[in-house]
């Protein structure tokens, strides 16, 4: 084995530099009481938090209800996000219809949403899943769109001269043209369905989910619970992200092999 290909397959560990330095400075501020462990819990205590949590059930099922939430979301969001771009993509008269409008209502900050869609689902579930569907629908409208308007002229040209169909133009060309903006889209559209997860369950009625186990911790003062709801909530957004991006790198994999 070559040193290049040794190094290589070394594993990098310098993205593990700044978190343990973090670690030991929260220890060290801590256990030398530099702060005040009622405001910033000890990295013991918030351990034995997440271990009690994990033993009893409790982390296991405010996960369940959190990533149900955020998957039925990002489902209907996505879904419909596909369908509206895909509209606006491949219909000039539906841009020129609707497009203002999009462009418009996109403007809108997300959590001014919130009173519209308490009146019309009120504050439980069907109302979190729309918010977390509408933090979706934006970005992978807009992806969707912008990659079938990229498509080349040439290439449509091209394919109207070998007497392709709409569908064979659709299927064969634009969505493969499209893709990796669609997947951009939705990449966007899984990392903003977390973080309006989380959001839904600070905003809305109380009830299971990572979200609401954070709230409980700070009305009762235990930075503990915060802090391990905290660590939970980051641990879940890297392995969404990483899970997206390995997805997104798979499903494009034939895009590097035709080149």
């Amino acid at each position: 084995m070559s040193e290049a290909t040794a190094t290589r397959k070394r594993p990098d560990l310098r993205g593990w530099v700044v978190p343990g330095v973090l670690l030991l400075l929260w220890w060290l501020a801590t256990a030398q009481e530099w702060v005040d462990t009622r405001l910033v819990a000890s990295p013991a205590a918030v351990l034995e938090t997440a271990w009690q949590a994990a033993a009893s059930g409790e982390l296991w099922r405010s996960l369940a209800a959190s990533l149900g939430r955020n998957l039925s979301g990002f489902a209907l969001g996505s879904l419909a996000g596909l369908a509206f771009g895909g509209l606006l993509g491949l219909s000039r008269l539906a841009e020129r219809l609707a497009g203002p409008t999009f462009h418009a209502l996109k403007q809108i900050a997300l959590f001014a949403w919130i009173p519209l869609l308490s009146a019309w689902f009120g504050f439980g579930e069907p109302a979190k899943v729309a918010f977390i569907a509408l933090a979706v629908f934006y970005p992978v409208a807009l992806n969707s769109f912008e990659g079938i308007r990229a498509t080349r002229h040439e290439l449509l040209e091209v394919a109207r001269v070998l007497g392709l169909s709409p569908a064979q133009r659709l299927f064969k060309l634009v969505l493969p043209s499209a893709a990796p903006a669609i997947f951009t889209g939705l990449h966007l559209g899984l990392i903003y369905a977390w973080l309006a997860t989380l959001g839904a369950e600070y905003f809305f009625s109380a009830g299971l989910g990572i979200g609401n186990t954070m709230i409980d911790g700070r009305e009762h003062f235990e930075m503990d619970q915060v802090i391990y709801g905290l660590l939970v909530v980051g641990a879940v957004g890297l392995v969404l992200n990483r899970l997206a991006a390995w997805i997104e790198t798979r499903a494009l994999a034939w895009r590097a092999g035709g080149r």
